[in-house]
């Protein structure tokens, strides 16, 4: 006898393909589908976050161009910060850490691989609230990415509630993310792998996880504190009631400054084992560029106050986070100087990884050179709040984290596909960002040189040959990434020369043992290494 359902599962084999497909997705435990899940969501949130920095760019390419009205622009230049920091960058670096780690550890999956389901999921729903808010009635929240009180307390609009709510949210996966990487590191490397034999990689995620440990429960609190202030009377930022405007800027920057940190330690472990590859070397100095992540890493929590030179602090205060900042240049320069050590002599070949590798250090350089100039309590004073300031930081953050995200993706490609890229494409791709990074923020040191102060809507007109340049810089940045969703699809639709199991020539390390791509269960037997 045919009961309903069987007729319905007959008449209805799409469908039942089509939920099957979709309760793969939604439930699965693996470590591989979860970071392809992080992966693929931090490239839909680069466009997003893009469009809106394209916007921003559009409005200042001409002085009066009135393209957008000053209130949106606030809400842009507000929601893009937000969408890259905690949509591209950090989901790009766990999707990393998801794939690769158990994979370099030699163990068959996560610690927690529920919870690491949950940690993902997360965040759509949390990204579905923030942009949710360009939407609502009133206006989006407009009071810049740091959420400034009182711009976002006594003058927010109904909006940043549901911001708060948004990042809340962000910070529970991170936390959650941050103790299943913690836990797989410490409990399921393989037999013989110490912690001094780890990928350089895997430590500079172990000691990531432990940042954001430290970090986000510190921003959930001052935004909790924000929430209290607009609607159960408190007055933690209302000077009116007796609180304190600066006292949110202190425990912004002691979350925000762990988490310039966060967005590149795993940056610096991705371009650390792309550089021994190509290089057909070891890594020159391994346990000192362990210790210089460790120490990049502590030294990252007491060095907030030099966002806040102008902001009244004493003078014994600023000559304290002066030197503790200067100071962090000395285990940043030893990388510096470790990858170049790596490179001398080595057999070098310049495949797109590389590229983008040699690219990050360069340009991370000097971003590292600027932030020291701002460190310099009597020169801050003269860069505060100009376009001198974004140059710094997009030098680190985009020539920086996005440079060694690209250098990774690529790197570990063929691995995840079983096919290599074009590496035509790849290298055109490369060439692309690279003039598209410094034509956009090259000028924006001179600008701010000069005087322009930072998120304003118009500008006065001897500023505009440059911000002309950034504009056009910034159009060609945009289109380049297009060409990189059509060489990831292409690798994704198994278009391409096969790859073997040791991809790259020089490569060396456990994931290079498993056949390409990487069997969906790996390691289900520990390697044991010697």
């Amino acid at each position: 006898m045919t009961t309903h359902t069987d007729v319905h599962a007959h008449s209805h084999p799409i469908n039942k393909g089509f939920l099957s497909w979709v309760a793969r997705w939604l439930f699965t435990t693996n470590h591989k589908d979860i970071g392809t899940l992080y992966l693929l969501f931090s490239l839909v949130m680069f466009f997003v976050g893009g469009v809106m920095a394209l916007i921003i760019r559009t409005q200042l390419f001409h002085p009066g161009l009135g393209f957008i009205e000053p209130n949106f622009y606030n809400v842009m230049v507000t929601v893009h910060g937000l969408v890259m920091i905690f949509g591209v960058i950090m989901p790009a670096f766990v999707g990393l850490a998801n794939w690769m780690v158990p994979m370099m550890v030699g163990a068959p999956d996560m610690a927690l691989p529920r919870l690491n389901n949950w940690s993902f999921w997360i965040i759509p729903f949390a990204f579905t609230i923030i942009i949710s808010t360009l939407f609502l009635k009133g206006s989006g929240p407009n009071g810049g990415w740091t959420m400034y009180a009182p711009l976002s307390t006594t003058y927010g609009p109904p909006s940043m509630d549901f911001l708060i709510i948004g990042i809340h949210l962000l910070g529970i996966s991170s936390i959650l993310g941050a103790i299943n990487i913690i836990a797989t590191i410490l409990n399921l490397r393989a037999p013989g792998m110490t912690m001094m034999k780890m990928p350089l990689f895997v430590w500079a995620w172990f000691i990531t996880a432990f940042l954001l440990i430290g970090a986000m429960p510190v921003l959930a609190g001052v935004v909790t504190m924000m929430l209290f202030d607009r609607h159960f009377g408190t007055s933690f930022f209302s000077a009116a009631g007796g609180g304190d405007p600066v006292m949110y800027q202190h425990l912004f920057w002691f979350f925000g400054h762990p988490e310039v940190y966060i967005m590149i330690l795993p940056g610096f472990g991705i371009i650390s084992e792309v550089i021994a590859t190509f290089s057909r070397k070891r890594l020159f100095g391994y346990p000192f560029m362990v210790g210089a992540i460790a120490a990049i890493a502590l030294l990252s929590y007491v060095v907030w106050g030099h966002h806040m030179f102008t902001a009244g602090m004493a003078v014994g205060a600023q000559l304290f986070f002066m030197y503790a900042t200067i100071l962090i240049a000395v285990p940043t320069g030893i990388k510096v100087f470790n990858w170049i050590a790596t490179m001398f002599r080595g057999s070098l070949t310049f495949e797109t990884p590389m590229l983008f590798a040699l690219g990050f250090v360069v340009l991370f350089t000097i971003g590292g050179f600027s932030g020291l100039m701002l460190a310099i309590v009597p020169a801050d004073y003269q860069y505060q709040d100009t376009y001198f300031v974004v140059a710094h930081f997009h030098y680190v953050l985009v020539a920086g984290a996005l440079l060694s995200i690209f250098s990774g993706v690529y790197y570990w490609l063929p691995k995840w596909t079983g096919h290599y890229y074009n590496e035509t494409l790849g290298q055109l791709h490369f060439w692309l960002t690279i003039i598209g990074i410094n034509l956009t923020f090259f000028p924006m040191h001179f600008l701010g040189l000069a005087g322009m102060p930072r998120r304003v809507v118009d500008y006065a007109p001897q500023f505009m040959p440059a911000n002309m340049l950034c504009t056009i810089g910034a159009f060609i940045l945009g289109f380049a990434q297009l060409i990189f969703v059509y060489i990831v699809i292409r690798a994704m639709m198994k278009k391409g020369k096969p790859a073997d199991a040791r991809v790259w020539e020089g490569s060396h390390g456990l994931e290079w043992t498993l056949e390409s791509p990487a069997p969906y269960h790996s390691f289900s037997t520990p390697p044991v290494i010697s």
